[in-house]
């Protein structure tokens, strides 16, 4: 049977891992240390998935130089201590394993910069799972996802990959707006951060990773 894609586009937080607990504790600690109100944990978890620079701007009101300010603090501290205070959703590196055994190319695609994105699939083990590392530029100059997911085309592309039907599996509205501008499909996971409104423009969604496995593999 033919699988119904010729490659894979996966989201890395709130689709492979919950990684939430490590990005929340760093914003709180972000914005103590810029001696503002630190919002409540809703609030913070809405920016868990977009360009933390977005976030930063749209969410919190900054200025590109208060943002910038909000990230040379984030980033040294996220790399130290919050990366890996995280988890992997039970059930989803299985269905990584069953893609990289049915043969078809992977990429990763997510907003987080590369370095702590390969580090924590390195931590958890699913770091070989995947042809392909793509996530937002070290200098957040790449971390729109419509950039991410171009990116990880032209490297699934320079792979070999057959990008014939290509397919995103991502959490969240700016997952699938992205995938969208490079003409790419996106199935949505509800165990994410993305609220039931979010889904809208998806292909499919997936309630489970049972679920994910067989929409992704036939």
């Amino acid at each position: 049977m033919t699988a119904p894609f010729t490659s894979i586009l996966f989201d890395l937080d709130g689709t492979i891992i919950d990684s939430a607990p490590g990005i929340t504790a760093t914003l709180a600690y972000t914005f103590e240390t810029m001696g503002v109100p630190v919002p409540s944990p809703a609030e913070l978890l809405a920016y868990v998935g977009p360009p933390i620079l977005d976030s930063f701007r749209d969410r919190a009101g900054m200025s590109l130089g208060e943002a910038a300010e909000a990230l040379a603090i984030y980033r040294p501290r996220y790399l130290e201590s919050g990366a890996l205070d995280s988890t992997v959703f039970p059930g989803v590196p299985e269905v990584l394993r069953a893609v990289r055994a049915a043969g078809i190319p992977m990429s990763l695609a997510t907003s987080k910069p590369e370095t702590p994105a390969t580090l924590m699939l390195s931590h958890f083990g699913l770091l070989e799972l995947f042809d392909i590392i793509t996530g937002a530029s070290d200098d957040e100059v790449r971390s729109s996802k419509e950039d991410v997911v171009a990116e990880a085309l032209l490297r699934l592309e320079a792979f070999g990959a057959d990008l014939a039907r290509p397919v995103l599996v991502g959490d969240r509205e700016h997952d699938i707006e992205g995938a969208a501008a490079n003409g790419v499909p996106t199935i949505f996971v509800d165990w994410g951060y993305g609220s039931a409104a979010e889904q809208a423009g998806s292909i499919a969604l997936a309630h489970d990773p049972v679920e994910l496995q067989r929409l992704l593999l036939g």
